[in-house]
């Protein structure tokens, strides 16, 4: 099948990741449209958490923040901030954390802080939010990014969410209760930890794209799977679905712009 775009794969590829009845926190941007889009084809059962305090969240369009009013108008329920952290986060009960990044190291680690030196930075990140605490909490994560060379590198500028922190039995050591990040889906392809030294290795690549490319685009020696694999191209119901959603989002915020 032809006809779609890198980050069309990326959003449909982790959303296949989201299994059916699972319970779900989700990160604002490319991570809640990839579990809106999972909740409207293959897994209808994936409740979706906001950390704002909405549990069971259907949205119509994508919310534009974790305060959007798009994410309470069909929600089972609307809790409060330190119930959802508290209860629900803290205590075990979310299968998956699924987030954004600026920044990713090859241990999984996420920055979403600053860019540079964090007293005088180039950049200033719209910073950590529930973040950290869906790393360190959720029993497992899932992380997608584009694959660009500022983002995949050597060394953060700033440790935002711990992953594998410095690979093998290092987070365990840290009493994190979650598992860390299970996979790293991009617009080239899927990467997941290494069983046992917990480094990112390149286990997928989407159609089209290359080894080359993907290491091109890695600011470390990524090392890559014996058993490489290639992503299945998206479905046309995959596609139909990512495509209505987008553009009822792009609508929705033309007509709050007025």
């Amino acid at each position: 099948m032809s006809g779609y775009t890198p980050d069309e794969m990326m959003s449909i590829a982790a959303a296949r990741e989201l299994r059916d009845g699972i319970l779900c926190f989700v990160g604002i941007g490319l991570p809640s449209e990839a579990a809106n889009l999972a909740r409207r084809t293959h897994a209808p059962g994936c409740m979706l958490i906001y950390e704002s305090g909405t549990l069971g969240a259907k949205p119509d369009v994508l919310p534009l923040s974790i305060g959007d009013g798009v994410l309470a108008e069909k929600a089972d329920s609307v809790v409060s901030v330190p119930e959802i952290f508290n209860y629900w986060l803290q205590a075990g009960r979310i299968d998956v954390g699924f987030l954004g990044a600026a920044q990713i190291d090859r241990y999984g680690n996420l920055n979403t802080t600053v860019i540079g030196d964090y007293r005088t930075p180039r950049v200033r990140l719209p910073g950590a939010g529930g973040a950290p605490e869906i790393a360190a909490s959720a029993k497992e994560v899932i992380v997608i990014l584009r694959h660009k060379r500022r983002a995949f590198v050597e060394r953060l500028d700033f440790i935002t969410s711990v992953g594998h922190y410095m690979g093998g039995e290092s987070r365990r050591e840290l009493g994190y209760p979650g598992e860390g990040p299970s996979a790293v889906i991009t617009d080239l392809g899927v990467l997941r930890p290494d069983p046992e030294t917990k480094e990112l290795t390149l286990t997928a690549l989407h159609p089209g794209a290359s080894v080359d490319r993907v290491r091109e685009e890695t600011g470390w020696e990524l090392k890559v799977s014996g058993e490489l694999e290639v992503t299945e191209p998206p479905t046309e119901r995959e596609l139909a679905v990512l495509r209505e959603l987008r553009a009822a989002t792009r609508e929705a915020a033309k007509e709050a712009a007025g």
